[in-house]
């Protein structure tokens, strides 16, 4: 513990899954935080439990009013930021191409996009000023390949975000503001029930579920958790990282490493198979 003792963050999308376990840990290692989300009863639930190191403010982060003023909220309480979790973000369309719906296709590019270039754009004068920060943007394994995501508008997205990043970086690193983001694969929460159309109380019933359908995703057995993607969060967002700029860190159990092996020799058995009755 005490990893981000003094330090203050600011953490969006903070009243479910990543977010809120990103504020559950932060706090226990010592940051003072404001947090994030358009749930209000969550949001104060959330801020009530983790006592005086944490503020909420309702936001939209898509509207830059909002987004500006929760940075400013930060410095207000707490007198500087350290770290920025863009982490805010939700579903897109699923289906293909022709099926899009522009009008749906700019929202999800404002929630997943606008909100991680809102966030840095407030973030940065701050942070400049100080001489220090560090800006950890939600990236993901969809945004990397294509094919990891139900949505084609979702990897699109985040592709944008993990390149963002980095442009980003190269700037702000000359102030020794460090921009980095962080991309997970398949992680037991409530978004992949969004994307199928489920409400957001039914979405955020389905973690258990979903640990049982990810077991077996990636060479570690067991699904991705809130606590991965975490814990990432405070390494990034720690004096520990003091070099680490314009990356993007996978954490994905290896599930974008290749073929899992024992498909792999599986494969191996049945071409030999294949091969005697050939002969």
């Amino acid at each position: 513990m005490g990893r981000l003792d003094g330090k203050v963050a600011v953490i969006t999308g903070a009243t479910s899954g990543i977010g809120l376990r990103t504020a559950e840990v932060f706090v226990a290692e010592g940051a003072k935080i404001v947090i994030a989300g358009r749930r209000i009863a969550e949001g104060e639930a959330l801020a009530k439990q983790l006592g005086a190191a944490c503020i909420f403010r309702q936001t939209d982060v898509t509207v830059e009013a909002q987004m500006q003023a929760l940075i400013a909220l930060a410095v207000e309480k707490f007198g500087r930021i350290d770290c920025l979790f863009n982490n805010a973000g939700g579903p897109a369309q699923t289906g293909g191409i022709e099926g899009l719906d522009v009008e749906r296709f700019d929202a999800a590019m404002a929630t997943l996009v606008r909100s991680v270039m809102l966030g840095m754009k407030h973030a940065a004068p701050v942070m400049k000023k100080q001489g220090s920060g560090s800006i950890i943007n939600n990236g993901s394994i969809a945004g990397r390949l294509a094919g990891f995501s139900s949505s084609v508008v979702y990897g699109a997205a985040k592709a944008a975000v993990i390149h963002l990043t980095k442009c980003v970086a190269m700037e702000l690193g000359e102030s020794n503001v460090r921009v980095n983001s962080i991309s997970p694969g398949a992680i037991a929460t409530g978004i992949f029930g969004k994307a199928l159309g489920l409400t957001t109380d039914a979405a955020e019933a389905t973690p258990a579920m979903m640990r049982e359908v990810f077991k077996t995703a990636q060479p570690i057995p067991r699904a991705g958790l809130p606590d991965d993607i975490a814990q990432a969060a405070v390494f990034l967002a720690s004096d520990e990282s003091s070099f680490v700029n314009g990356h993007d860190l996978v954490v994905d159990g290896a599930v974008t490493g290749g073929r899992n092996w024992s498909q792999q020799q599986q494969g191996y058995v049945a071409m030999r198979k294949a091969f005697d009755q050939g002969a």
